[in-house]
C-alpha cells in the first residue's frame, strides 16, 4: 500500500516537474528582451526600442498616464530637439512570470544618463517596472511604470 502511494506521488510530482521548469526558461528569455530593449534605448534606437511595445502599451511616467502614440511622439521630439540617451545600466533585476507563462513582470533599478535638448546633463536612478504579455507568440510589453528612484543618503 505505501509503495503505491509513494508511486503515484512521484507520477503527480514528475508530471508537474514541467509547469515548474516554465518559469526560469521564460525569465532568461524577459532578461534578454529586457537587455535588448534597453540597448536600444541607450542607443537612441527609436525603431528598435519602440518594437518592444504592444500597440495597446500604456506607462505611468512623472508627468502622468501615456499611451504607444504619444509616448513615441514625445520621445521621438525629445531625441530630433537634441535630446539624447548617454548611458543607461540596469541593477536589481526582478522578474516574476504568471502561472500561465504568458505574462511577466520585470521590475528593476535603471541608472541613467542624459543630455535633455537644451544641453543639461541628467544623471539620476529611477525605479522601472515593464509588464510583458506573450501574445501569438511574441512577448511585448503592454505596460511601463517609471518612476524617480529616492536619492541615496
Amino acid at each position: 500500500m505505501i509503495t503505491r502511494i509513494f508511486a503515484a506521488a512521484l507520477a503527480v510530482a514528475l508530471s508537474v516537474t514541467p509547469l515548474f521548469a516554465q518559469p526560469p526558461d521564460i525569465q532568461k528569455q524577459i532578461q534578454d528582451l529586457e537587455d535588448k530593449a534597453n540597448a536600444a534605448y541607450a542607443a537612441n534606437d527609436l525603431p528598435t526600442y519602440f518594437s518592444y511595445y504592444a500597440p495597446d502599451f500604456t506607462q505611468w511616467l512623472p508627468d502622468g498616464r501615456t499611451d504607444l502614440p504619444e509616448y513615441v511622439k514625445m520621445w521621438t521630439d525629445n531625441i530630433n530637439q537634441g535630446g539624447k540617451i548617454l548611458a543607461d545600466h540596469i541593477s536589481d533585476m526582478h522578474i516574476q512570470v504568471s502561472p500561465s507563462g504568458d505574462t511577466a513582470v520585470a521590475s528593476y533599478l535603471l541608472h541613467v544618463k542624459e543630455r535633455t535638448p537644451k544641453g543639461e546633463i541628467n544623471d539620476g536612478d529611477w525605479h522601472e517596472t515593464d509588464v510583458w504579455f506573450k501574445r501569438d507568440g511574441n512577448w511585448k510589453i503592454v505596460h511601463l511604470h517609471y518612476s524617480a528612484a529616492p536619492k541615496k543618503q
